[in-house]
């Protein structure tokens, strides 16, 4: 059995936390092989960092619990965010523009964007995603536009009514839309208001908008509604997305592609 790092360790704690509604130190100590100490440290420094609430013998959900820094979420599902990036630049072309939300999925987007030889010619970036732009400064072949806007420490989007008013102006070719959920009812969602508002805007400007998001996102629902499926030109997930799930999406009219 592979050891698993503290860091993958941190990060299945708090997937554990929002799937659950708690965590029981030694259920996860038998579940990791690691001693209960170990489990309690973890616990105590995502306490520490105001990501869980302790409590005798495990931890609950606290305020932010069902909001994860990207930090913690970047390892989950890592390969499939990253063949479903290479199919989300192979839809690009060279002086295409583009939006990007944040998100772990619309990172390795971005990042695969920069190994992208086809694209050395030049392409535009839109984002309101701090962590994105950075990462793409310093790429002189990609032209980054950013939004103002309230930084959100959760997922390092802007939001507010500057961002409306910078995106609200722009007609990108392409948007891919990182999304916490994708249900065939409730449609593209987010955990939090602001952000769906903002992802609105871009899936609104946008002339074609594609969900880029792993298998596991797909029946999930978030707190708030980007936009219905319908409203999305297509969606690019991994290879274990259920079969019937992926039917009914088809049904609303939306391509589903399997990276």
């Amino acid at each position: 059995m592979r050891l698993v790092t503290r860091a993958e360790r941190l990060s299945s704690l708090l997937e554990m936390l929002v799937e659950h509604g708690r965590i029981d130190v030694e259920h996860s100590a038998d579940h990791f092989g690691v001693s209960a100490a170990t489990i309690r440290r973890d616990l105590d420094y995502l306490a520490d960092q105001q990501l869980l609430s302790r409590t005798h013998g495990g931890a609950v959900p606290n305020t932010t619990s069902y909001d994860l820094p990207l930090r913690y979420k970047s390892i989950s599902r890592g390969e499939a965010k990253a063949r479903i990036a290479e199919r989300a630049v192979a839809m690009m072309w060279p002086g295409c523009t583009l939006s990007l939300n944040g998100g772990t999925t619309t990172v390795e987007v971005a990042r695969a964007i920069s190994g992208s030889p086809a694209l050395h010619n030049g392409v535009t970036v839109v984002t309101n995603a701090i962590n994105i732009a950075t990462e793409l400064t310093v790429r002189p072949f990609i032209k980054i536009v950013v939004c103002g806007g309230v930084a959100r420490p959760q997922s390092y989007e802007l939001v507010g009514a500057l961002a409306t008013e910078t995106l609200s102006q722009l007609t990108p070719d392409l948007c891919f839309l990182g999304a916490i959920g994708v249900d065939p009812a409730a449609g593209i969602t987010t955990y939090d208001e602001d952000e769906a508002a903002i992802n609105r805007v871009m899936v609104t400007q946008a002339k074609r908008t594609v969900v880029v998001c792993d298998a596991s996102k797909l029946g999930h629902v978030g707190f708030s509604r980007i936009c219905h499926v319908h409203e999305v030109s297509a969606i690019i997930t991994d290879a274990a997305a259920d079969p019937a799930m992926v039917a009914t999406l088809e049904s609303q009219g939306v391509e589903v592609i399997l990276a």
